[in-house]
């Protein structure tokens, strides 16, 4: 099969000739498997024992057709030996967390990442034993500072959120496979349309796919992707805890990232326009965005990614209110926490993070800061629909 995204993203994963004669990968809705009679239960044991992995299914908490389908076209258009899908993207965080750190161990994580990711580390990472140093993705030599003897993992994201800061991932692949730790990526604002960060040398790339991967606001489900031996504990831990996504949403995953190239390409041009447009006008303050010059990362960017994504963030002149009142005069996106669908989707970050002033600035939430996650819609409506709120103020 060719090796394009978007042949790829189509066929990867799902047989030709289905059941039943159909077109799509059907939805097997059952929690339970059966067997024929006592030889093939012998069969499926040994085969299970020898440490085969295409084989058939036992149990719905460990797996189901309709959801490894969906976890071959991932790994494929990730360039990965294998993935595998949980219930949403924090399940798929926490279950790779229990399964390769332990008591003692040390975890480096990116001081931008995720705040949910953050909590679990210093609530209960922290409670089980297990220590925690952050670090900014904006200052990689300083991932070589912070490793210990103990250290099992270096978790990052990039792009970050809201501030879209770009990780220069090839430094610490390299710093990873020195030292012998493993290195783990969000990359859900990115997707594997705009980055492949197993290309670039590390070991597992993590994925919201609720997000962009889906793509209809319509599903919740994470995946990590990899190689074999990274994923065999992770797989596991996943059978133990029960953090396997369900079939309906396998199949809705498999529904959307069928399209997911044509989505991120349009999403990538829409940000660029409205980033150049946003950027221009007197009323806006800042623009965050890493295909623009004025991004602290734009050369890291360039030389790593293949587009820049649909957030961007940027800060308009004035205080929260006037903020709010610009967000009120908007038409076309909705207002919401999420991103990566088909519709527009803005967000004042401070507001839904908390009503304290000092909690904002604590996490570095400016009170006019907006998240903007374009969709598909066309770019000149999006541009006049700005436009005619900034006018407004």
């Amino acid at each position: 099969m060719s090796d394009r995204f978007s042949t790829q993203a189509v066929h990867a994963g799902e047989v030709k000739r289905k059941p039943y004669g159909a077109l799509t990968t059907p939805i097997v809705q059952t929690s339970t498997y059966t067997f024929a009679d006592t030889a093939e239960i012998l069969d499926f044991m040994e085969r299970k024992a020898s440490g085969e992995k295409d084989i058939r299914d036992e149990y719905g908490r460990y797996s189901n057709p309709t959801q490894k389908a969906a976890e071959a076209k991932i790994a494929a258009l990730e360039g990965a030996e294998r993935a595998l899908l949980f219930s949403s993207g924090m399940s798929a965080i926490t279950t790779t967390l229990a399964a390769l750190l332990s008591h003692g161990d040390h975890l480096i994580l990116g001081r931008e990442c995720y705040r949910r990711t953050a909590e679990f580390a210093e609530s209960y990472l922290a409670r089980w034993g297990i220590e925690t140093t952050t670090v900014s993705v904006g200052q990689p030599e300083a991932f070589a500072a912070a490793l210990r003897p103990t250290t099992r993992l270096i978790l990052v994201e990039t792009p970050t959120n809201p501030y879209l800061r770009i990780l220069d991932l090839k430094c610490v692949a390299e710093l990873g496979q020195e030292r012998g730790v493993l290195t783990m990526v969000d990359s859900t604002f990115a997707t594997p349309i705009n980055l492949r960060p197993l290309d670039h040398g590390f070991d597992l790339v993590m994925h919201s796919a609720s997000k962009y991967l889906a793509g209809h606001n319509d599903v919740l489900a994470g995946s990590i992707a990899g190689s074999n031996p990274a994923l065999a504990k992770i797989e596991a831990c996943r059978g133990v805890m029960g953090t396997t996504s369900n079939p309906n949403d396998c199949y809705l995953l498999l529904r959307g990232l069928k399209t997911l190239e044509l989505r991120v390409r349009r999403q990538n041009e829409n940000g660029q326009r409205v980033a150049e447009f946003l950027e221009g006008h007197p009323a806006v303050a800042r623009v965050y965005y890493p295909g623009l010059a004025s991004h602290p990362d734009h050369d890291v960017a360039r030389r790593q990614m293949t587009g820049f994504g649909g957030v961007v963030s940027f800060e308009i002149q004035g205080d929260w209110r006037r903020t709010g009142a610009f967000v009120d005069r908007l038409r076309l996106p909705y207002i919401g926490p999420t991103l990566g669908g088909v519709e527009s989707i803005i967000q004042q970050q401070a507001l839904l993070f908390s009503l304290d002033p000092a909690e904002q600035k604590r996490a570095g939430l400016g009170e006019n800061l907006l998240r903007y996650a374009l969709g598909i819609e066309d770019v000149e409506d999006l541009i006049a629909d700005l436009e005619q709120a900034l006018a407004g103020l």
